[in-house]
């Protein structure tokens, strides 16, 4: 027998091997690494929709918290498992801007993006009596007096306040808090003047009247502050936020990310995953894996003008 008919029906060994495993998917639990801390936005999102998903799959869906480098080492982690669709990882947008700023090894291109589920824009906050009553005001003082505004920063860098002062051409004082949870209060207790987080993220707050919302950084207004402009609407084209998707290593089988990713449209479409994002005043956003890779691209696009 030739070597070239022996190395032709290996791969076709292979081949069907695949196929056979794709088609018994799944038989055993399947683990969702989650790069961020219990308790935190992404994890309760990757948690509720593990929870959704499982009786569409017949599996159980375990979480993995593996934090550290603002996401980076999870989604790295998650990267390096074995592409047989038991390990996936919840991608979200550091996945866009880490690698370029030399902060993770692993890009998008390490993962097959299997659905985008979650998107949110930033919203921009100050304490209820500030004397900022629009987008323009703050914007105005920023320019008048550069680095005199004090912002509460949740990340460094900010991509939110870096796509407002690049399109502003102004400066301001970012100090940084670990996150949302410690800069709604540097605003509240009024040692910052501003800060930007997501509107779930400071929904109770907004509600209760403790903050003031000058503007939503998205294309059209959103339905939980509907009566906050968007920054377009007060002459301020930009338009910013962050995301959540679903990812696996990136040689899993085709079949198995179809699989997944039928499971996980049906569990962003029931009434459980529904109404605990709409409590969390959270948006629902599901892009299918071709639709969500083009999205990464063109993200990490549009955050690379902002870091080089």
């Amino acid at each position: 027998m030739s070597k070239l008919l022996k190395s032709l029906m290996v791969a076709a060994g292979i081949l069907a091997s695949a196929t056979t495993f794709a088609a018994d998917y799944p038989t055993k639990n399947i683990r969702l690494v989650v790069p961020f801390g219990a308790g935190g936005g992404t994890d309760a999102v990757g948690r509720t929709l593990a929870n959704s998903a499982k009786d569409v799959l017949g599996q159980n869906i375990a979480i993995m918290n593996r934090t550290g480098g603002a996401g980076a080492v999870g989604m790295s982690f998650g990267a390096q498992q074995r592409a047989d669709g038991y390990t996936l990882t919840v991608v979200t947008r550091e996945i866009a801007s880490l690698p370029q700023m030399g902060l993770m090894r692993h890009t998008a291109d390490d993962f097959k993006l299997i659905r985008l589920v979650n998107l949110d824009p930033a919203v921009v906050l100050v304490s209820k009596d500030s004397p900022y009553n629009t987008i323009n005001d703050l914007v105005k003082d920023a320019k008048e007096n550069p680095g005199s505004v004090k912002f509460a920063s949740t990340a460094a860098p900010n991509f939110y306040l870096m796509s407002l002062e690049k399109d502003q051409d102004i400066k301001m004082n970012a100090i940084p808090y670990n996150g949302a949870s410690e800069a709604i209060p540097a605003v509240l207790g009024k040692h910052t003047d501003v800060t930007m987080v997501t509107p779930g993220e400071a929904i109770a707050q907004l509600r209760s009247g403790q903050l003031k919302a000058l503007g939503v950084m998205s294309e059209e207004r959103i339905e939980y502050i509907p009566d906050v402009p968007t920054l377009k609407e007060q002459g301020i084209d930009v338009v910013t936020g962050t995301w959540r998707g679903i990812g696996a290593p990136k040689d899993t089988p085709d079949e198995i990310v179809e699989i997944l990713g039928n499971a996980f449209d049906e569990a962003m479409a029931s009434a459980e995953f529904k109404e605990f994002m709409q409590k969390g005043a959270m948006t629902i956003h599901n892009l299918n894996a071709e639709e969500f890779t083009q999205f990464v691209e063109q993200d990490t696009q549009a955050l690379g003008t902002l870091i080089n």
